[in-house]
């Protein structure tokens, strides 16, 4: 059984950085970016989303690293 792309499923077109409360979902407790394998992301999406974390962690949203 495949994870479903959580993006497609609630009809997500753009990763927003400033959404934190989504962008945390996809992080672990030490705040590293999960894999697509843990996601179920697609490619693209998964992309898109490391794209949006750095952007955000940049910004100040999210941290670099935690604990």
């Amino acid at each position: 059984m495949k994870k479903q792309d959580y993006f497609n499923q609630n009809n997500v077109k753009f990763i927003d950085y400033k959404d934190t409360e989504v962008l945390a979902k996809f992080l672990n407790p030490h705040a590293r970016i999960l894999s697509r394998r843990k996601t179920g992301l697609t490619a693209k999406n998964q992309r898109a989303l490391a794209n949006a974390i750095k952007r955000s962690r940049f910004m100040g949203l999210l941290p670099y690293v935690s604990r």
